[in-house]
C-alpha cells in the first residue's frame, strides 16, 4: 500500500461534518473509463476505486475495527438481512446504530436483504407487496417490503443503504429477467419515497440480467427516481467472467458521470481489475475473508492453498512481495501447522493477509490512474500471475 495514501483514521469526519458532493471524479483516466473519485459521508471520505470488506453480521470475521483502519480500509460493509434476524435492528438502533454498537468510526454501506432472502432461503413467496420467507436461522416466518428494507437499514444508521430489488438466477430467460426487472423498479420507487433518515445516501440497484437492452432499461428507470448512487446488482451469480464485463462495457458508460458506480459481490482480484478499466468505483466481496477460512490465500502470483503438504517445512513467507503482518513475521511452514491444527490463529492471519492483498490492490490501482500507468499495471498483474507462487 502507498504508504502516502491517506487512511480512514485520517479521513474520517466528525458525524454531520458533511461538506461537498456526495461524489465528484477527482481525474479520469487518459487509458479509458477508469477514474479516481471521493465518496463523502458523515463518517468520512472514501477515495475510488475502493474495496468493502464484508462485515455480515456486524463483524468482519477475525477483524477488529482497528485492525480494519491498520489495513487501510476506509468503508465497510454490513448484511440488513442478518441483522434484521439476529440481533434486530431495533436493538442495534438502540444502542447508536451501528458506528456505536460494532465500535467502527468509518463509513458503512448496508444491502437491502434482497440477495440474501433469495440465496439463503428455499421458501419463499415474492409478491408486488414483497417477500415472505422463512429464517435460516430458526425458521421463522417473515416478510421483507422495499418499505421495511428501508425501514431497517435506516434503523441500523448506515452511511450509505440500498433499494430492495429481486436477484435473478444465473441464467434466466428474457421474460423471466424482464418481469423481475419491472418488480425491482416499482420497487425502487416505493424505496425512495420510503427513504426520509437526513444524512444517509440512497443507491439504486441496476437489474436486467445479460440482456443489454434491458440493462438499459433498469438504468434509465433509476435515473428517472434520483438515486444518489448506482449498483450493478445481479453479477456474479455463476456466469462467466466475460459475460460480467460484458455487461459493465453496456450498462456502465449510461450512468453519469457524477454518479458513483457500485459492483456488488464482486469478485475475484482479477475481476476487480478488469472491473476499474471499465469504469468501477466501488466493489464489496466475502471472497478475501471466506477463502481465508478454508486456507486460500492471495499471492502476487495467485492463490495459495496452504493445506498444501509441499509448504509442511517451507520457511518463506506467503509472498515475498507483500508487507503485511503475516507475512513479515511468519512463515508458510507455521501458516501451514497453524491451520491443520485448527488454531484461531490461523483465521486471524489468513484473514489480515487477505484483505492487505485486496487492499493494496486498490491502492495500486488508483495510483496506476493518478500515474497514467493503469494499461502497464494490469499487464505486470497478469504478469507475475504467470510466475509459480
Amino acid at each position: 500500500m502507498n504508504k502516502d495514501e491517506p487512511t480512514a483514521s485520517t479521513q474520517t469526519l466528525k458525524p454531520g461534518a458533511l461538506s461537498g458532493p456526495h461524489f465528484e471524479v477527482l481525474l479520469s483516466s487518459n487509458e479509458g473509463p477508469a477514474r479516481l473519485g471521493r465518496i463523502r459521508t458523515q463518517h468520512g471520505n472514501i477515495d475510488t476505486p475502493a474495496f468493502m470488506p464484508v462485515g455480515t453480521a456486524g463483524s468482519v470475521k477475525g477483524m477488529s475495527p482497528e485492525d480494519l483502519q491498520g489495513l487501510g480500509a476506509a468503508m465497510i460493509l454490513c448484511n440488513a438481512y442478518h441483522l434484521y434476524l439476529r440481533p434486530g435492528h431495533e436493538m442495534v438502533a438502540r444502542r447508536g446504530g451501528l458506528h456505536g454498537f460494532m465500535g467502527w468510526t468509518g463509513p458503512i454501506l448496508t444491502d437491502s436483504g434482497g440477495y440474501q432472502v433469495f440465496s439463503l432461503n428455499g421458501l419463499t413467496k415474492i409478491n408486488e407487496e414483497g417477500v415472505r420467507f422463512q429464517s435460516h436461522i430458526d425458521g421463522s416466518r417473515h416478510m421483507i417490503s422495499p418499505e421495511r428494507s428501508i425501514e431497517i437499514q435506516s434503523a441500523l444508521g448506515a452511511d450509505i443503504i440500498m433499494a430492495f430489488d429481486e436477484c435473478l438466477p444465473y441464467p434466466s430467460d428474457y421474460q423471466t429477467t424482464d418481469t423481475s426487472l419491472d418488480l425491482t423498479l416499482r420497487w425502487a420507487a416505493r424505496s425512495k419515497r420510503a427513504h426520509h433518515r437526513e444524512g444517509q445516501f440512497l443507491y439504486g440497484i441496476i437489474q436486467g440480467g445479460f440482456f443489454e437492452d434491458l440493462r438499459q432499461k433498469g438504468v434509465e428507470g433509476l435515473l428517472d427516481l434520483g438515486f444518489d448512487g448506482l449498483a450493478l446488482g445481479g453479477l456474479s451469480v455463476g456466469e462467466p467472467q466475460e459475460e460480467m464485463l460484458k455487461v459493465l462495457e453496456g450498462a456502465v458508460p449510461l450512468i453519469p458521470e457524477e454518479k458513483p458506480r457500485y459492483l456488488m459481490g464482486v469478485g475475484k482480484p482479477e475481476d476487480l481489475v478488469e472491473a476499474v478499466c471499465r469504469g468501477i468505483d466501488l466493489f464489496d466481496c466475502v471472497l478475501p475473508t471466506r477463502h481465508a477460512r478454508t486456507g486460500s490465500l492471495f499471492t502476487a502470483h495467485g492463490e495459495i492453498n496452504i493445506k498444501n503438504a509441499r509448504y509442511t517445512e517451507e520457511d518463506a513467507p506467503l509472498d515475498s512481495t507483500c508487507g503485511c503482518y503475516t507475512c513479515r513475521h511468519f512463515s508458510r511452514a507455521y501458516l501451514r501447522h497453524l491451520f491443520m491444527a485448527k488454531e484461531l490463529l490461523a483465521i486471524r492471519l489468513n484473514t489480515l493477509h487477505n484483505l492487505y492483498y485486496y487492499l493494496t490492490l486498490m491502492s495500486n490501482l488508483r495510483q496506476a490512474i493518478t500515474q497514467g500507468a493503469l494499461n502497464r499495471f494490469r499487464k505486470s498483474f497478469y504478469q507475475q500471475r504467470t510466475l509459480v507462487a
